[in-house]
């Protein structure tokens, strides 16, 4: 039996470090969360999602010297012209809260009808082998759905209280973990990833 090959999560989350160690860990990686080498938080200056999943691939990768994967994903609503977008996690600014850009999106949503709140989250990976990997490993991908007036579920994190996924029948936070894995732009972004490590 080989020794699993480790691998940094450019991230602090807790709950992508065990999302992606129970899917990366049948394909031989050990994931390893950024704190341990003492990665700082990368500022994200990039203007798309794969820049800034990108821009902390390879900051983790340069520090830790073992490959790395990042993820960017966010919310884009087309009648704000695919804002929140790369700043969705700090929306309404400094500290970031959840609730805090729940509200100010409800309120940039005010005079916008029901059944013309269409959005949708995006989330890209990227897989770098080495800092200087001139190419990297880059997934994306989407969910589909509309923007509630008012929030329903006490589930998941971010927009899911305000997100209905297009065919789900019930918001993103009221949907069970497993069901939310199977159908969200996180979970069938990794889904691909594996797909493409494994190939």
């Amino acid at each position: 039996m080989s020794e699993p090959q480790s691998l940094v999560l450019a991230s602090g989350n807790a709950g992508k470090l065990r999302e992606f160690e129970a899917l990366l860990a049948p394909l031989g990686f050990r994931v390893r969360p950024q704190a341990e080498f003492r990665v700082p938080e990368v500022e994200e200056t990039g203007l798309t999602f794969v820049e800034n999943a990108l821009l902390k691939a390879r900051e983790a990768c340069r520090i830790s010297g073992l490959p790395a994967l990042a993820d960017d994903s966010g919310l884009e609503v087309d009648a704000l012209k695919g804002a929140p977008g790369i700043y969705s996690a700090r929306y309404a600014g400094e500290p970031k809260s959840d609730e805090r850009n729940n509200h100010k999106l409800l309120e940039a949503l005010t005079e916008v009808p029901e059944g013309q709140r269409s959005g949708r989250y995006w989330c890209v990976l990227v897989y770098l082998r080495h800092a200087e990997d001139p190419v990297p490993l880059i997934v994306q991908a989407c969910w589909e759905g509309e923007i509630l007036a008012h929030p329903r579920g006490e589930g998941g994190f971010g927009y899911d209280p305000l997100f209905w996924p297009r065919g789900a029948g019930m918001s993103a936070a009221e949907l069970s973990a497993q069901e939310k894995n199977r159908l969200s732009h996180r979970g069938r972004a990794m889904a691909e990833l594996v797909e493409r490590l494994r190939a």
